[in-house]
């Protein structure tokens, strides 16, 4: 059997992809399943940080050896080049914590990725962006191509940009619990009485949603091209995968 983990922060990061899959939830981590022939996939997300992608890691392999690991989900952009909306694979991994490198062979032609350790606002990114050379940034990926690597995992990385390198966005980092969870009954209020914050929140919910069916579609694409199962059922028309896979 064919067995892919996909692996994201957040529920709303794989939505349009895990659309009538099987729901569980164990050990505190959210798992969606679907099997067709001899394949299996398992999506899974446990919440934003490199702690809570281990947690999903864990789980998805769990009930079996994996052969691919997938970190999906979004990204905040570095460079103007890279589009609120749009999916991107990604040609490697940089951890800002340990400077670790980690390359995605199925992706030569793609962009790097920087995984730092909090949700970069807009100076940060400049900073990340003159620092390694990056187009994107997250707080997971790093963690899901190292563990791939001591498991002897094939490893991918699928982004979609929910926010662009100039949006001016309010500090998230303090909405986030211990166990990498988004606060939302904190956040609100927040938001509410704040409402010059309120155009680029709109802005940003818009792009995450493009984002996210973005990344499906890209998926699915290279999981058809890879030969892995798709989970039964047609894929997207190609149109629509090159639009969302531009790399």
């Amino acid at each position: 059997m064919t067995r892919v983990a996909i692996i994201a922060a957040m529920e709303g990061e794989l939505r349009p992809l895990v659309r009538g899959w099987q729901r569980e939830s164990r050990n505190g981590v959210d798992l969606w399943r679907r099997r067709h022939g001899g394949g299996e996939w398992i999506a899974a997300c446990a919440g934003a940080g490199a702690q809570a992608a281990a947690r999903a890691f864990a789980e998805a392999g769990r009930d079996g050896a994996l052969d691919l690991a997938v970190s999906v989900g979004w990204a905040g952009a570095l460079r103007a080049e890279f589009a609120a909306g749009r999916a991107y694979r990604v040609a490697g991994v940089i951890d800002a914590e340990t400077g670790e490198r980690f390359t995605v062979p199925d992706s030569p032609g793609g962009c790097w990725l920087v995984t730092s350790r909090g949700v970069a606002g807009r100076a940060q990114k400049r900073l990340l962006a003159e620092a390694y050379g990056a187009g994107l940034v997250d707080m997971e990926a790093a963690a899901v191509a190292r563990l791939a690597r001591e498991r002897a995992v094939r490893f991918c990385c699928i982004k979609g940009v929910s926010d662009g390198a100039e949006e001016g966005l309010p500090d998230f980092n303090g909405f986030f619990s211990a166990d990498g969870r988004f606060q939302w009954a904190r956040f609100i209020p927040f938001a509410v009485a704040r409402p010059w914050h309120w155009p680029a929140l709109m802005r940003m919910g818009r792009d995450s949603r493009e984002a996210a069916r973005a990344v499906g579609e890209s998926l699915l694409g290279f999981l058809d091209r890879k030969g892995a199962d798709a989970g039964g059922g047609a894929g997207p028309d190609p149109g629509e995968r090159a639009a969302a896979d531009p790399q």
